[in-house]
């Protein structure tokens, strides 16, 4: 089994900012190792209470914005084990890969994307490998063993695992992992798990057509588990083998798909801006002709700037009538829409946005996090939005000796935790749990003392601010819903 590293990079590519995050996950328990004790297992993470917590927001929020606020969405989740003539008509088994070199001397694996970037060659793009027409791979394939052959091999990009200069030419790996259902082990028991959740929505579309009597346009959403048998997982929770999609399928006519997905993509990016990410670490890629998928007609990426660059947060793309056309010619199935009106049928257009709950929630998390001097000392504070926020309310004890301060700040806590995720601590001075609170995120902080008990009054500390004021106890709940919720 493979081991993990810090953020599963490979030697010689560490990163301060990333190393604080992970660091920061781990003490605060946002995010583990995956079987830790047992030396962890590479691009394997675990979420811990507040890292699930968060987590969970993300997607609240998501489904919020995108089923229970709209009229024309509804959800959907599916099964990860699917029939496996699913994945041949989607064309998954036979090329659903990665592009990849290997290293001779350690035999690591190396994505084409990831070998461009450190060799000499013309950076060719980030590539669909999905549906990608074998023209395309065999341009490719050309194009680097010319170059491996041309030039000696101290001069060839080094191995970023073992510093080696040797190389094998472009190989296809096929990124589904296969697994048996049932008491006999053989192909006829071969299922995969599931490499993306739209399939569950595509081969659900007459169910849900005939039970929801929905009208073009509409939309299919769903969050689930999604694996892909990475060639070079890493950069912590941002590439892994095992992960979570939030998708949405949405089903036009064809003419009006390219009105839809601009939509859908500006829609998409103010998501992410409405939950607190800065707009200067967003931007929009646009996929060129040689990028897209055989099956595509357009395609949009949202891309966060992270620590290790900019990145994929969410696709957005027309995928055209495809998916619906193979699973009716390989079910052997009417997956038509039918207009109620003019009883005209078609396949109709699907436009996708697709994004991951953990990239979401680690640009979350990188984006939120804030080092600034306070006092000669250096204070941590997760900017976190209300949303998101794992906790949004703790309260505090100023001297935890004193019964009746405890009692009083344990009966407001309980109060609190009817309406907002509320803690109650009282493990360390009132300095250090305040700085404990700001690191996770925490946007306010009550404190109960001595006067409280008098005058029925506590301090309420502002998360970013710092700010403090007396609020009455009686009037404690009201304050608070009235800057948390609305």
């Amino acid at each position: 089994m493979h081991k993990a590293t810090a953020t599963d990079l490979p030697p010689g590519r560490s990163n301060p900012i990333m190393e604080k995050i992970v660091s920061l996950c781990k003490r605060r328990g946002f995010i583990f190792q995956s079987s830790e004790i047992y030396g962890g297992l590479a691009s394997a993470w675990d979420y811990g209470p507040l890292g699930a917590e968060l987590k969970r927001n993300v997607k609240n929020a998501w489904w919020k914005a995108i089923v229970h606020d709209r009229d024309d969405m509804v959800g959907l989740d599916a099964s990860i084990l699917m029939h496996p003539k699913v994945w041949e008509a989607s064309g998954h088994v036979d090329s659903f890969a990665d592009l990849v070199v290997e290293c001779k001397n350690c035999h690591k694996r190396v994505r084409l994307e990831e070998f461009v970037n450190i060799s000499e060659l013309p950076r060719p793009g980030a590539i669909e490998i999905f549906g990608q027409n074998e023209r395309r791979y065999q341009e490719l394939a050309s194009s680097l063993n010319r170059y491996l052959a041309e030039i000696p091999d101290h001069q060839h990009p080094k191995c970023p695992y073992c510093g080696e200069q040797k190389w094998t030419g472009l190989r296809r790996f096929n990124l589904m992992f296969e697994t048996h259902a049932g008491p006999q082990k053989d192909t006829a028991s071969l299922v995969f798990l599931r490499p993306e959740t739209a399939q569950g929505i595509f081969v659900n579309f007459l169910n849900v057509l005939d039970t929801t009597r929905r009208k073009l346009p509409f939309g299919i959403a769903q969050i689930g588990k999604s694996f892909r048998n990475e060639i070079t997982p890493g950069n912590f929770t941002f590439r892994t083998r095992e992960f979570e999609q939030m998708e949405i399928e949405y089903f036009t006519r064809p003419e009006e798909a390219p009105k839809y997905h601009e939509q859908w993509i500006e829609e998409r990016r103010r998501w992410y801006l409405d939950l607190g990410i800065k707009k200067e670490k967003l931007h929009l890629r646009k996929h060129g002709p040689d990028e897209l998928a055989h099956y595509a007609a357009a395609c949009t990426d949202i891309e966060y700037n992270f620590p290790f660059g900019w990145s994929e947060l969410e696709g957005i793309a027309n995928r055209t009538d495809f998916d619906l056309k193979q699973h009716s010619k390989f079910s052997g199935r009417d997956l038509q829409y039918q207009d109620a009106v003019t009883q005209e049928k078609f396949f109709p257009y699907i436009i996708e946005p697709s994004g991951g709950v953990d990239r979401a929630a680690l640009a979350f998390l990188v984006d939120s996090y804030h080092e600034e001097e306070v006092k000669g000392e250096t204070r941590v504070v997760l900017r976190l939005s209300k949303a998101l926020a794992p906790i949004k309310v703790a309260v505090l004890p100023l001297l935890k000796k004193n019964n009746d301060i405890v009692t009083m700040a344990q009966k407001i806590k309980d109060d609190l935790k009817k309406d907002f995720v509320a803690v109650y601590d009282d493990t360390a001075a009132i300095g250090r749990l305040y700085r404990r609170q700001d690191e996770v995120g925490t946007f306010y902080c009550v404190t109960v003392d001595v006067q409280s008990l008098t005058d029925k009054q506590v301090t309420v500390r502002d998360r970013d601010t710092m700010e403090q004021e007396r609020v009455a106890v009686e009037g404690l709940k009201r304050y608070l819903i009235e800057r948390l919720l609305y």
